[in-house]
């Protein structure tokens, strides 16, 4: 298939709510064109997960996959290629935890923001099955960043500390020092 370009913060795109896919859109060729191509953008990127607006396709499909080495996350419990089509997102606990987040469409930075750590998704796969699974901790983090996309939002707009907003090259730096003291 072919890689696509990831839009960047500022394009209007990343900024609407994202339509629905309808049945018969979910099973079209369009779609499974738009997925092979999703993926073959988020391998190449190197990222975790992909939205589709990112890609300036305005319609509610994210995927995640989520290896168990060799992330700019660490070592992680992995998630397998895993497609959400018109997902839903309810917080089952109101206890939150912060993550330092990154974005393919802002590039060369990252943020502290703090997420409910206990959600379920219920979303639609590629074959209309519907499904309804729980996530918690980072994946909890992870989901909802990129539905967050579905509906115009990124995560630099859930910082509640500006001062916790920083250069990849700076996070690093820190991260090392932190490592040397600890």
């Amino acid at each position: 298939m072919a890689v696509r370009k990831i839009i960047r913060m500022g394009h209007p795109t990343l900024r609407k709510v994202a339509r629905p896919l309808s049945d018969s859109e979910i099973l079209s060729g369009e779609i499974a064109r738009l997925v092979h191509d999703m993926t073959d953008t988020l391998h190449d990127y190197g990222g975790i997960g992909l939205a589709a607006p990112q890609v300036d396709e305005s319609v509610r499909l994210a995927m995640i996959e989520i290896p168990s080495e060799g992330s700019r996350y660490g070592d992680l419990e992995s998630l397998e290629l895993t497609v959400f089509i018109n997902p839903v997102v309810s917080a089952l606990e109101s206890s939150r935890a912060g993550y330092w987040e990154g974005c393919l469409s802002i590039p060369g930075l990252r943020g502290w923001v703090e997420r409910p750590q206990r959600v379920r998704v219920d979303y639609k796969d590629l074959e209309l099955n519907e499904h309804s699974r729980e996530f918690e901790g980072f994946h909890a983090t992870v989901v909802q960043h990129e539905f967050d996309h579905l509906d115009g939002f990124l995560y630099v707009d859930r910082l509640t500390d500006m001062t916790r907003l920083m250069f990849e090259s700076e996070f690093e730096r820190l991260a090392k020092e932190q490592e040397s003291v600890d």
